[in-house]
């Protein structure tokens, strides 16, 4: 008898189990069947289709917007740089594609009877607890807005900020990326950067001081500085180079003093030519033993 009780409810286990595999297929094969569910699930696909188009027909059309604003005619008459038309550029079509990615998002979910609203209250909460984590990540952010909004400096430029001197090489929201001219690259968060130095934005001076002899003949040694200056070519030279004079007096020596309006940030080379050529005048003028040459390198105008 156990035995038979035994076969009984094995029996009884297949058969179940052959009915829910029945019951599963029928039902598969009423959602098959099922026209109205076929309709819906259409619309719903081409719905996103569209949802699709549309967001990519926005996100080109708003990109010529930025385009045509950005192009060399326009960015004059906003005076804008070129460098910075670039970066301005960029950062307004991330922009647009984030705001626009966004709404498709909130779109396709609807679409599939998704209640945005809790999902948006969440957003807001986790929103306001990594504001409150993370302060110094947004202040580095807006900072990063306002650095290329107000153009304080654009790539390429040479700038100094805090202990930092360097090439800008990259301007972020979150860091801007220094290279310095021995080839250390300094990665700085524009929160941190305050007081900016730009030597690229206005011409440079060039300075160069020549001390001679107070025993020599002053005017003779002019006239050997005008000599070199007159002669001088430079391709960064923004106006002639100009003998203003003498610059100080000591018990020993007379200082002359020559100034350079060259182009921004080539104050050092302009003023490196200008050593050698009256190095090499004073050499073919007189002893060599009795001049000597001292520079400095000055930003703006004479």
């Amino acid at each position: 008898m156990p035995l038979a009780d035994d076969e009984v409810s094995i029996d009884q286990m297949i058969d179940h189990n052959v009915n829910l595999w029945q019951q599963f297929v029928d039902d598969i094969w009423d959602s098959i069947s099922d026209t109205a569910l076929w309709i819906s699930v259409v619309k719903v696909v081409l719905r996103i289709i569209m949802f699709l188009i549309i967001s990519g027909i926005a996100k080109k059309l708003m990109y010529r917007v930025i385009d045509h604003f950005m192009h060399p005619k326009s960015s004059k008459r906003l005076k804008l740089r070129p460098r910075r038309v670039q970066t301005v550029g960029k950062l307004l079509k991330n922009t647009v594609s984030y705001i626009v990615n966004f709404i498709l998002i909130l779109l396709i979910l609807g679409e599939f009877d998704i209640n945005l609203a809790p999902l948006l209250a969440g957003a807001g909460v986790i929103g306001l607890a990594i504001g409150f984590g993370a302060q110094s990540l947004v202040k580095d952010v807006i900072t990063g807005f306002f650095i290329i909004l107000e153009d304080h400096f654009s790539v390429g430029d040479v700038i100094e900020t805090g202990k930092f001197k360097g090439t800008v090489e990259l301007i972020g929201l979150r860091a801007t990326r220094l290279r310095s001219w021995t080839g250390e690259v300094y990665v700085i968060p524009n929160g941190s950067i305050t007081d900016v130095t730009n030597y690229s934005v206005n011409n440079s001076l060039a300075v160069v001081d020549v001390s001679i002899a107070a025993t020599e003949q002053l005017e003779q040694a002019m006239e050997v500085v005008r000599g070199v200056l007159s002669r001088f070519e430079d391709a960064n030279l923004v106006m002639p180079p100009e003998l203003l004079g003498v610059q100080a007096m000591t018990g020993s020596d007379v200082t002359l003093r020559i100034t350079a309006v060259c182009k921004p940030n080539s104050q050092a080379a302009m003023s490196r030519r200008l050593f050698a050529e009256i190095k090499k005048a004073f050499e073919s003028a007189r002893d060599p033993r009795y001049y000597s040459i001292a520079s400095a390198e000055r930003m703006g105008g004479a």
